[in-house]
């Protein structure tokens, strides 16, 4: 990686970013949502917001939004606290009795090219996941003997986005095909809306267990 980066560094965070974008999340379920109401296109239209949503998180962390974090921890611990519960808000809608998992059916209302595109970009800015990998996650990943932090956070962040384009592509190109499949088999999808629910309401534990290093004493 031109001496910037460890290949270590760039596997564990492909990684990482790759079992990120196959939890279920916010993103998830709307770019599924979208691409079953609306059709592949439109998925993919909202799948372009989300990609600019976390090109504008890799930017603002590399110019310092973390340090404002760090000198203002009370910000990180609410938006932390924010996304936990928007994230049980939504494990509790895929467990509950009646519930709805990622990959059934919704009726929605067609929205345009733009609408779309804003809706993907201010989904991914609310989702608490993409907040944790560029301001938690990411800087693990950085070597701290090399005078190029700035460098290193581009690059590590392209790797998650490029990661994380590809998967979601795969999964808003596939959704209405999985949809099918799960429509047919109401077992399967008690079990996914089970599994979704759950894993949703683990990545909110986890992140509510978390304390900023700036918040600890």
């Amino acid at each position: 990686m031109g001496g910037w980066v460890s290949w270590g560094a760039v596997g564990g965070m492909a990684l990482a970013a790759l079992i990120m974008v196959l939890t279920p999340g916010p993103n998830m379920i709307y770019l599924v949502s979208r691409s079953i109401a609306q059709g592949r296109i439109a998925g993919l239209v909202s799948l372009a917001g989300t990609g600019v949503g976390f090109l504008l998180y890799m930017t603002m962390a590399n110019l310092g939004l973390a340090v404002v974090f760090v000198v203002v921890p009370w910000l990180y611990v609410g938006f932390k606290a924010a996304g936990v519960a928007y994230l049980l808000h939504l494990a509790w809608k895929a467990i509950r009795p009646g519930g709805a998992g990622v990959f059934e059916a919704r009726t929605l209302a067609r929205d345009s090219a733009g609408r779309l595109f804003r809706m993907g970009l201010i989904t991914n800015l609310l989702n608490p996941k993409a907040a944790v990998m560029y301001l938690a996650l990411i800087p693990q990943f950085i070597d701290p003997h090399h005078d190029n932090a700035a460098v290193q956070g581009f690059t590590l962040g392209t790797i998650q986005i490029i990661v994380s384009m590809i998967v979601n592509a795969l999964i808003v190109l596939t959704a209405g095909s999985i949809a099918g499949f799960l429509s047919a088999r109401p077992a399967w999808t008690r079990w996914q809306r089970r599994i979704t629910g759950s894993l949703l309401g683990l990545v909110a534990l986890l992140l509510a267990r978390e304390v900023p290093q700036a918040a600890r004493p």
